[in-house]
């Protein structure tokens, strides 16, 4: 951890204890700017002015805080070198982590630690990453910290979004594999994890660049997790749209209802001020349903799984916390009717799709070649439930009509109903005419899951079985959209005829 002895602030430094791991907090800005940061710029005025720029923009140069308070390292640190051996003489680090900003910023990254987006890096003992390491990629990118290479596909992928584990070098240089990266969930030389500079950008580090949506869809966007394309589609995203100027969003203090009183962005719902809440890093506390899993479930459970303490948050307290954001502009009957109707979603995909399915797949098992994804039926219910599942359910809980019918419950319905099934059903067929018998009662296991699951209430359509109770009120249904589609046709006639006369 950069010391802040090495900063000459002279400032009281106060005992923390949070799960950053941070020694010290500092009480209090500088008075001045230090020698040691006048030096810095000196050097990269002339040689970075970019930089430069965007730090002289920023709230940290106007609280006396520069390169040097940031960069500082103690000699024993991971990363530390020296910058500038003839001139400078001074150990610094390339990477400002989480830790480092703990020492001004302690409330917001024990926040941030305690998040899922903190956890980010899990991601590389998922399937995700088996993909993009193996199934897309391969071992062709050596870098002096890999001598046995790594896959570009995930080096330029999966890691840019999900962090990395930044690899130091002799001397201090980070291994060209693992940096630049400004992943979320990157794991830093000092043990921290996350990377504040993924949502607030160096050097500036605007605060209303990180409330504006476009911070989020660097990660949040694409066929599996499009939160932002959702979100454009959506009446929040239209308000935001047409009314920018009106949202105050450079504002120090930005409640709904009181700063702003148009669409709200990412950051209102999920992390914002409301007039009874503080902001808070931790994103994860203020959703209800965690739907990345083929099953969607409580968020809490996963929490506990991550060993995180906002597994003591239950999704009903996290649900009021989103409700109280709500209520800024909506009324409580809207949101609790906005609520029946995304639990609808969510309970429709994993009853129907996501729970017959992964019982499906368990019972296929023995007839598939052992390797993921090299068989047809992994790549059919990956998306099922990864792509076109995410996003029904996504579509929803953000009011996305499109993404949650037309790019997720009817993909949904069309790959489990003429890919998923029929590839099942193509499994069967060979188990039953195998010579092992073991292959030969796995078939049979597979045949009897898979006629259980279409004779279900469900299901039983596409076997042509509809009760005549469902038929009778189907057809009452068809009868009464055209009896009404009828009327108003006529009563639209009627009144255009009236006004020639």
């Amino acid at each position: 951890m950069k010391p802040l002895s090495y900063l000459r602030w002279g400032l009281c430094l106060v005992t923390l204890a949070i799960s950053a791991n941070v020694s010290g907090a500092v009480k209090e800005a500088p008075s001045e700017m230090s020698a040691e940061t006048k030096e810095c710029v000196t050097c990269h005025k002339k040689h970075n002015p970019g930089i430069t720029q965007q730090w002289g923009a920023s709230k940290h140069y106007r609280a006396n805080v520069g390169c040097y308070e940031c960069h500082a390292a103690d000699e024993g640190d991971a990363d530390a070198f020296i910058h500038d051996g003839k001139k400078v003489k001074k150990h610094i680090s390339i990477i400002v982590s989480p830790k480092d900003c703990a020492n001004c910023h302690e409330k917001e990254v024990k926040e941030a630690v305690e998040s899922h987006h903190a956890k980010a890096g899990a991601i590389m003992a998922s399937l995700d990453n088996l993909l993009a390491e193996v199934v897309e990629g391969n071992s062709s990118l050596i870098t002096e910290g890999f001598p046995e290479g790594n896959s570009p596909a995930a080096v330029s992928g999966c890691w840019q979004c999900h962090g990395s584990r930044v690899k130091v070098l002799k001397d201090g240089k980070l291994d060209p594999a693992t940096w630049p990266n400004t992943g979320i969930g990157r794991i830093n030389p000092d043990g921290s994890e996350g990377a504040c500079t993924a949502c607030h950008a160096r050097h500036e580090f605007s605060v209303e660049q990180a409330r504006k949506p476009d911070a989020c869809g660097k990660c949040h966007m694409g066929p599996d997790h499009p939160h932002k394309e959702i979100y454009e589609e959506s009446k929040h995203g239209i308000q935001y749209k047409a009314n920018k100027e009106k949202m105050n969003i450079s504002n120090p203090k930005w409640i709904p209802g009181e700063d702003f009183f148009t669409g709200p962005t990412c950051s209102t719902c999920h992390m914002g001020a409301t007039k009874n809440q503080d902001v808070n890093h931790n994103v994860g506390l203020r959703i209800s349903w965690n739907n990345r899993p083929p099953v969607s479930v409580r968020p809490e459970t996963v929490d506990k799984k991550m060993g995180s303490p906002s597994a003591a948050i239950g999704w009903e307290e996290r649900r009021d916390s989103m409700k109280d954001v709500c209520s800024a502009c909506h009324t409580e009957d809207y949101i609790d009717s906005f609520y029946v109707q995304y639990d609808g979603i969510v309970n429709l995909y994993n009853e129907k799709f996501a729970k017959p399915g992964l019982a499906l797949m368990k019972l296929a098992k023995p007839l598939l070649k052992p390797a993921k994804f090299s068989n047809k039926i992994d790549w059919i219910w990956f998306e099922i439930w990864h792509h076109e599942g995410r996003r029904a359910r996504m579509g929803a809980s953000m009011m996305g009509p499109d993404y949650t019918h037309w790019h997720g419950t009817y993909e949904v319905a069309q790959h489990y109903y003429v890919k998923f099934i029929p590839e099942l059903e193509k499994l069967i067929h060979k188990g039953e005419t195998s010579k092992d018998p073991k292959k030969q009662a796995s078939a049979k296991a597979l045949q009897e899951g898979l006629d259980k699951m279409l004779n279900s209430k469900d299901h039983m359509w596409y076997l042509d079985k509809l009760t005549d109770k469902q038929k009778a009120v189907r057809q009452a249904a068809i009868k009464e959209f055209k009896a009404k589609y009828a009327e108003d046709k006529k009563s639209n006639a009627k009144e255009a005829e009236e006004k020639k006369d």
